[in-house]
């Protein structure tokens, strides 16, 4: 398979970020970035260039749909993979400069209408850092042809 930047089509993404922590009110964070999208037999991907903005410069995150997963997928300053499946748990290591954690994803919602045009995708889970619950989160994320 031939890489995401090799065929991919130019796509305006708007990424919305929201964290919900025990007793605190909801942090959301929203981002708009120019992407590309490709699609094969096998899944349908949009990448994007992380920058200072959102902490992770010098990373490019991937959004993967295979069958009834996402895959996100981050490589170069960060590097980690997450896995969501609606109704199941799926273990992960997440590096850091700092060393590696166990992350425990529970995804408890997963819609997308993603053509080969663009859509929306929302996932909603929990995320456990070492076994321990750290919150609750959800991506809903635009995609655009541009």
């Amino acid at each position: 398979m031939t890489s995401i930047e090799e065929n991919g089509v130019p796509v305006l993404l708007t990424i919305r970020g929201e964290q919900y922590f025990e007793g605190t009110d909801p942090d959301a964070t929203e981002l708009m970035t120019e992407g590309t999208m490709a699609v094969t037999p096998e899944e349908m991907a949009f990448s994007y260039e992380e920058s200072a903005l959102t902490g992770m410069e010098g990373t490019t995150t991937t959004f993967a749909v295979r069958g009834p997963q996402v895959i996100l997928t981050r490589s170069g300053a960060v590097n980690s993979q997450m896995i969501f499946e609606e109704g199941r748990q799926h273990t992960s290591l997440y590096e850091t400069p700092f060393g590696g954690l166990t992350v425990d994803i529970q995804t408890s919602r997963l819609r997308h209408n993603l053509t080969d045009r663009g859509g929306l995708m929302e996932i909603k889970y929990s995320i456990a850092v070492e076994h321990t619950v750290t919150g609750r989160n959800c991506f809903k994320i635009r995609v655009r042809r541009r």
